[in-house]
């Protein structure tokens, strides 16, 4: 190549680089992250699991979030905004912005981390074969909301009232609330119904509970919630109110006792279903993964500050006792 052909040619190159970098940062796949709230407790999990099928935050994949800061009717917006930038996947780690999600796209794939039970709510044809764009991880909360009744039963036995924390942003809400209404009968148990779906609310529902004399209390599953891991114990203590939760995070900020599934398990299965689905798996193709294990968490110190002896029924069944 002549001197002069090669000057022509090494400044085209040039010239196109920037172009062709660009052109490439454009091709990394990008996944939206669509939650309820703020909390990002399960991101670390989820990085994880995309880490075991190869993908790694900023140098072969991208994510952008969106939240919607506990104010549950802005996720369709935010849904759509993620639909709008074109995202790979989307990532939605609740019901409600699952529900978001499905609304806005029938074409981007979703992987979802609901605690109901997806076929019952539309969003897969069979737990087996999800048949659409959707597929993820599946833990039915609200059918250990009885199984957490009568754990708080067995620790306050002469409880009998007992509040129920919902909120009714929430649309499993009020199914979950007729199922334990359903459960605390045979066992003599008055319900006392406290909706929250604001930090005024959660202050309002303590101070019902501490006027209407409720004796202990159970925190029902909710992204709003789970966000207050650290709060709710506190005010909780502050109330002198035994309370049962659904994350093991509640016990070990110094709630009382916790019963449910390991929603970090469940962000890394999750984060591994994404992984895949940027390989080249279709949603239809990979069935909803459920949990098998439970974890059920007491905390002796917050006992003994309640006055509260734990049977031993209950620390034999425990997974992990916090003194």
């Amino acid at each position: 190549m002549r001197r002069r052909d090669l000057i022509i040619f090494l400044a085209g190159a040039m010239a196109t680089w920037p172009l062709a970098a660009r052109a490439q940062q454009k091709a990394m796949p990008v996944i939206g992250i669509l939650g309820a709230t703020s909390e990002g407790r399960g991101l670390p999990a989820f990085r994880r699991g995309l880490s075991e099928v190869g993908y790694v935050e900023g140098r072969n994949v991208a994510l952008e979030y969106r939240s919607a800061q506990g104010e549950y009717d802005r996720l369709p917006a935010l849904a759509a905004d993620l639909v709008a930038r074109k995202v790979t996947v989307i990532y939605s780690s609740s019901i409600t912005a699952t529900l978001a999600a499905k609304a806005a796209t029938s074409i981007i794939p979703i992987v979802f981390d609901v605690g109901v039970d997806p076929v019952a709510f539309g969003l897969v044809a069979s737990l087996s074969r999800p048949g659409g764009n959707l597929t993820g991880v599946a833990f039915l909360l609200g059918e250990l909301w009885p199984k957490r009744l009568q754990l708080l039963h067995e620790l306050v036995p002469k409880a009998g009232t007992i509040g129920l924390l919902v909120n009714p942003a929430n649309s499993n809400s009020d199914p979950n609330t007729r199922n334990l209404e359903q459960a605390a009968k045979p066992l003599g148990l008055q319900l006392e119904v406290l909706p929250a779906s604001t930090e005024p609310d959660i202050e309002a529902a303590f101070a019902t509970i501490e006027r209407r004399h409720v004796d202990a209390l159970l925190v029902g599953d909710d992204a709003f919630f789970n966000s207050r891991s650290r709060q709710l114990p506190a005010m909780a203590a502050a109330h002198r109110v035994p309370t049962i939760y659904f994350a093991r995070e509640f016990a070990a900020s110094g709630g009382l006792i916790s019963y449910g599934p390991s929603f970090t398990a469940m962000a890394r299965i999750a984060g591994e279903y994404t992984g895949r689905i940027l390989k080249g798996a279709k949603p239809a193709d990979l069935p909803v993964q459920q949990p098998t294990t439970f974890e059920l968490v007491v905390n002796l110190n917050t006992a003994k500050a309640l006055g509260l002896t734990v049977p031993p029924s209950i620390l034999a069944r425990a997974d992990e006792v916090i003194e």
